[in-house]
């Protein structure tokens, strides 16, 4: 599609009805706070509690600041085009109807929106990686844990991450001529696009879909070694209840075990890679749609934004799953309370 020919493409799930248009803008401005405040939570509690200084709780940051970028640039300015077209339709701004090659000024919102959506989702899954990885090295072989992960370590591999992601978001516009950015008006997103010809060359489809080869060949070996991890923790925990009932457990053989906040830890990386996979999974299947002919203007709205959604999520599954993370949030929310709990004691 290479022009956002209407403010929604007829027969999808946003077009026409202005009830429908406004019940989506309330769904994003939700959004946003969702992710805003989940993760300024999370960054609160990870910098802000020495116990989370540590590979990990780096990891967890950088992948708290990927999602906050999210809900700071990429849904706010969905929030503004809809509400452009919802109140002046004919007389929205002019990169709304037309891709960046296409428009007639020479700012385009989509040539920074659209990249910085997909570097943070490539963020997201390297992130998602390295943790795993960390994990799995503690698991697997806890006695060069300390060795092996160190905070100097993680910090490089994290700057990497970051550099190597938006690389790979920026190359489809600076390594080929037939490839733009748009506003699509099917998914309500900033997406690549067709530029100036009327079809997509094969050369153009070849490099858009080294996204969905590179994001699932990450997922890939993210979960292949998180099986392993988990298949580890379960043989360990079984031989540890069989130790336990012989009481023949020799402290040697405990040191070269997980500890237990080795595997919780292991459990919620697990959690974020199944949630991560199951969101991701849409945009992957929609990008080899498109190759094979197939336009799927719904199926595009609702994959782009299930993706967009999960950006808020991490913060639930660290709260659920983890105490210490759930208490030191309940003292950031709540202090005063916590305080009235604590005063009887003192």
């Amino acid at each position: 599609m290479s022009e956002a020919t209407d403010a929604a493409a007829p027969g999808t799930v946003c077009c026409c009805a202005p009830v429908r248009k406004i019940l989506m803008v309330v769904f994003l401005v939700l959004l946003i706070v969702a992710i805003l405040l989940g993760n300024l939570i999370t960054l609160a509690v990870v910098l802000g509690t020495k116990h989370f200084h540590t590979p990990q709780g780096y990891l967890k940051a950088s992948l708290a600041v990927a999602d906050l970028a999210v809900g700071a640039l990429v849904v706010p300015l969905t929030v503004y085009a809809e509400v452009s077209l919802l109140l002046r339709n004919s007389s929205a701004p002019d990169w709304i109807w037309s891709n960046s090659q296409a428009a007639a000024t020479g700012f385009h919102p989509c040539n920074v929106i659209g990249p910085v959506f997909a570097g943070c989702t490539l963020v997201s899954i390297s992130t998602i990686f390295l943790l795993t990885l960390e994990r799995s090295i503690a698991v697997l072989r806890p006695l060069h844990k300390e060795s092996v992960i160190t905070r100097k370590r993680t910090t490089l591999l994290i700057l990497f991450s970051w550099v190597g992601s938006f690389f790979l978001a920026v190359s489809p516009i600076v390594f080929s001529d037939e490839i733009a950015l748009e506003y699509n008006s099917c998914s309500r997103m900033c997406n690549y696009a067709l530029g100036t010809i009327g079809e997509f060359p094969s050369r153009a489809w070849k490099i858009l879909l080294l996204f969905p080869t590179f994001d699932f060949t990450l997922l890939s070996a993210t979960v292949v070694i998180n099986i392993v991890s988990l298949s580890t923790i379960r043989q360990y925990s079984k031989r540890r209840k069989h130790l336990a009932e012989s009481e023949c457990q020799s402290s040697a053989s405990s040191k070269s075990n997980p500890t237990f906040s080795d595997i919780k830890a292991a459990n919620i990386i697990g959690t974020l890679t199944l949630v991560f996979t199951a969101s991701f999974t849409p945009i992957a299947v929609f990008v080899v749609g498109n190759v094979v002919g197939n336009e799927w203007c719904n199926f595009s709205f609702f994959s782009f934004w299930i993706l967009a959604t999960n950006s808020g999520w991490n913060v639930i599954i660290y709260s659920v799953r983890d105490q210490r993370f759930r208490t030191c949030a309940q003292k950031l929310l709540l202090p005063c309370c916590c305080f009235r709990k604590k005063a009887p004691q003192t």
